[in-house]
């Protein structure tokens, strides 16, 4: 079976501007299931933040990963995504987040150790392109000499994979560790300064504006394959909206693991 190569699709690039937390939920699960439909190629979503958020995984427990006290003093929205793994601090600029919807034979007969790795690569390139030593650190995590740069999670939804990525850019550990428990517990026998250097910022790697880095990922990801930027589709966002509503939205779907 020969190996999947991204220029054997046409894939597209959304990168709207800035949505509320819930809406960038129920648009990953609304893209990805239209990649399965065949009714979209593969694609590229570059996301942007309205407002702080909390991102918890899909197994996770809301009351072992989150200080609702320190939540609720930040402003900061707490989500529940459609994937597993572990919880995202977001605060609008401060970090990089995109997800990439594409069909399941692209990945077919990966362990799904090798489908993490083959889905980071093109992100990895684009960091060594911009003069930061990174790599792939299993199972979910992208890493680099100063610390771990982002972490990833996927979701297997019928016919297509969502696989998606949030990267710090210029984070701020120490409301993070005020909003969520668990890197409180991590960094409590380490001393306060460990804390801003557990997720290592690709501002300080890099010396460039996010807007660039975004840039340089784009131009990376288009020289490996044919990527057209697009609009939002109407019916997908009435859709995704519909689902923020009916799920995504509802204290049900939040306290799922309560």
């Amino acid at each position: 079976m020969s190996r999947p190569d991204w220029k054997d699709y046409r894939w597209q690039l959304l990168h709207e501007g800035p949505q509320d937390p819930l809406l960038h939920m129920a648009l990953d699960a609304v893209i990805t299931d239209e990649v399965g439909a065949g009714l979209r190629p593969p694609t590229l979503r570059i996301w942007e933040w309205a407002a702080p958020a909390v991102v918890i995984g899909r197994f996770q427990s809301l009351r072992n990963e989150v200080d609702p006290q320190g939540a609720d003093r930040h402003g900061v929205r707490v989500v529940r995504r459609v994937s597993g793994g572990g919880a995202m601090f977001i605060e609008p600029g401060n970090s990089i987040t995109y997800s990439l919807s594409v069909p399941q034979a692209f990945v077919a007969g990966m362990s799904f150790q090798e489908s993490y790795a083959f889905l980071d690569s093109w992100v990895i390139k684009a960091l060594h392109d911009l003069g930061i030593k990174a790599w792939y650190q299993p199972l979910n995590d992208i890493a680099s000499e100063g610390g771990k740069i982002g972490g990833a999670a996927q979701a297997r939804r019928g016919k297509a994979v969502l696989h998606h990525v949030t990267m710090s850019y210029d984070i701020d550990a120490d409301k993070m560790v005020e909003v969520l428990r668990i890197g409180r517990e991590k960094l409590s026998d380490k001393g306060t300064t460990s804390a801003k250097k557990r997720v290592d910022p690709l501002r300080s790697q890099t010396g460039l504006a996010r807007e660039a880095i975004i840039e340089r990922m784009l131009q990376t990801f288009s020289a490996m394959a044919p990527l057209a930027p697009v609009a939002l589709a109407a019916g997908t966002l009435a859709e995704a909206r519909r689902q923020v509503d009916e799920k995504f939205g509802t204290p049900e779907w939040l306290t799922l693991v309560p």
